[in-house]
């Protein structure tokens, strides 16, 4: 009876490997789901991959699948992927062997249905809002009468001639438009590159910048309006400095645009209406002003010259404002002979006293009275100088006598300063020999150096074959370090060939220590170096 345990399993069906089997898999599904439409949300899209593909899944109440878009692919999207947006995707089923898992190739991506489109909108217009780009503090008002008004629009469409048609009426000015499509794939950035192009232009340069911006389109559905919901076309209209007045669609219609805007009108037609004012109104308007001015000049002119003939009414005449300035002057001109001849018998009167005053003898009276107080005031000039003279002499005798004292105590003075002086140096170079290695040399000890002119403080630091210059109380000799075993004598060094020059010591090194009256001295350099001495 034979072991079942040890008998190999007998059957028909045949040995798959894990790669065939895989394969198998892989064709059975993608015959029969070769092309599929599937709708859901998109869940877990963090962008492009660093390849440029972008992974995500598509899930719905009860199921999730996951979803590829190859680089080549992703680029020629009509509508992009988005986190929570349901979508219909349409491509093929396929498995990734490496996973045990099966996928959809998404090639085509469209909007599942108005509310998908309404929820995508919404949300958008919340975060868009949330950024301030929505604001009314940032909105302006338009001029109120523009030389260049700048339209973004359709050039072949029927927007166009209803805004020219209307500015015609109301005000002709020069228009400028930027040809963009209302709708598809590349109305969004179209429209955003000719809002940024307009403000790009420069004031007075070969084509004038525009007073005031309108962007407008005819009505259509909500997916041909979606190109001015873009989140590019929102952010240039809110960056731009030009006013714009958003006429997108008919009045119920609104996109994400209108609320980036400075000013929205409900149709093409009545933004035109916005942007300039009715040119035979302001003309009639000036002309009634201008009549009303005439009219009101008119009436103030003949109010003033009826105050005038009244104030007129009130001055006193000719006659009576001349009447007491005559009657003055006729009174003065009878008194003036008189008082012109007693003036000239005054002055007559003065002139002969003043004669009698100046004859000759008087004069020469006067003279010698001036001479002798001259005579006086020269005395005691005389005998101010002497005096003055004499005190001069006087101070600079006892200047003479103090200098000659202090000479006299100089020479003592600095004589016993400079044996003060003699003393301190004295026992400064006293104390800079006892301090100085040099002393500790002249008793029999050495100083070894490296080549580098460094003192080795230990026989550790000295390595075989190393050259060495020892310095002794009469000179430098030159050594090479040999091998040396405990309790050795290390053989004599034979003289270098060329003995390493002494070290200059400047003036650092002969440096002054401090007073000893102050109880320290200054570091020398050979304490601060603290050699390694060796007994002769």
């Amino acid at each position: 009876m034979s072991d079942p345990l040890t008998e190999s399993p007998v059957g028909n069906a045949p040995d798959w490997t894990v790669s065939e089997l895989s394969g198998a898999l892989k064709r059975t599904v993608e015959d029969a789901f070769g092309h599929v439409r599937v709708r859901g949300e998109i869940s877990g899209y963090r962008g492009q991959h660093s390849s440029g593909h972008a992974y995500f899944s598509l899930k719905d109440a009860s199921a999730r699948i996951d979803a590829v878009v190859w680089k080549g692919s992703f680029s020629r999207l009509r509508l992009k992927p988005e986190e929570g947006l349901e979508v219909v995707a349409i491509g093929r089923i396929t498995t990734f062997p490496g996973k045990s898992a099966y996928q959809i190739i998404i090639e085509q991506m469209e909007y599942a249905g108005a509310g998908a489109i309404m929820a995508m909108l919404d949300e958008r217009r919340r975060r868009l809002a949330a950024e301030g780009l929505f604001a009314p503090e940032r909105k302006r008002r338009p001029p109120f009468l523009p030389r260049v008004i700048g339209v973004v629009t359709s050039p072949t469409g029927a927007v166009i001639r209803d805004i020219l048609h209307r500015l015609s009426d109301r005000f002709p000015r020069r228009v400028i438009v930027w040809p963009v499509r209302v709708q598809g794939d590349t109305c969004g950035p179209e429209v955003a590159a000719a809002i940024r192009g307009f403000n790009a232009l420069e004031p007075g340069g070969l084509i004038p910048r525009p007073d005031v911006l309108i962007v407008a389109r005819g009505g259509g559905s909500l997916e041909d309006l979606l190109g001015f919901s873009d989140e590019a076309v929102v952010r240039a209209a809110a960056e731009s400095a030009i006013p714009l007045i958003s006429a997108v669609g008919h009045e119920t219609d609104v996109t994400l645009i209108d609320f980036a805007a400075d000013v929205r009108a409900p149709t093409p037609t009545a933004a035109a209406e916005m942007a300039v004012p009715v040119r035979g109104e302001l003309v009639a308007a000036i002309q009634a002003g201008g009549a009303r001015l005439v009219g009101a000049m008119a009436r103030a002119a003949e109010r003033r010259r009826a105050d005038l003939r009244g104030l007129a009414r009130l001055l006193p005449g000719a006659e009576t404002l001349l009447a007491v300035p005559r009657q003055r002057f006729d009174l003065a001109s009878g008194r003036l002979p008189r008082a012109l001849k007693a003036n000239a018998a005054a002055h007559r009167l003065q002139l002969t006293r003043a004669e009698g005053r100046l004859s000759p003898h008087r004069l020469v009276q006067l003279v010698a009275g001036r001479r002798e107080r001259f005579t006086l005031v020269a005395g005691r000039l005389d005998a101010a100088l002497r005096a003055n003279a004499n005190a001069h002499r006087e101070r600079i005798h006892r200047a003479r006598e103090r200098f000659e004292g202090q000479h006299a105590r100089l020479g003592p003075a600095w004589r016993r300063a400079l044996a003060e002086r003699g003393r301190r140096l004295d026992a400064i170079g006293k104390l800079m020999g006892a301090l100085s290695y040099r002393g500790v040399l002249a008793r029999g000890f050495a100083l070894v150096r490296d080549a580098d002119g460094q003192p080795l403080r230990s026989a550790a630091a000295i390595a075989s074959g190393q050259r060495l210059d020892i310095e002794f109380a009469d000179g430098h000799v030159g050594a090479v370090a040999g091998e040396a075993g405990p309790g050795t004598v290390p053989p004599v060094a034979a003289p270098l060939a060329d003995p390493p020059p002494k070290r200059a010591r400047g003036p650092r090194a002969r440096a002054e220590p401090k007073d000893k009256t102050k109880g320290k001295a200054k570091d020398l350099p050979a304490a601060r170096a603290q050699p390694t001495l060796f007994d002769d």
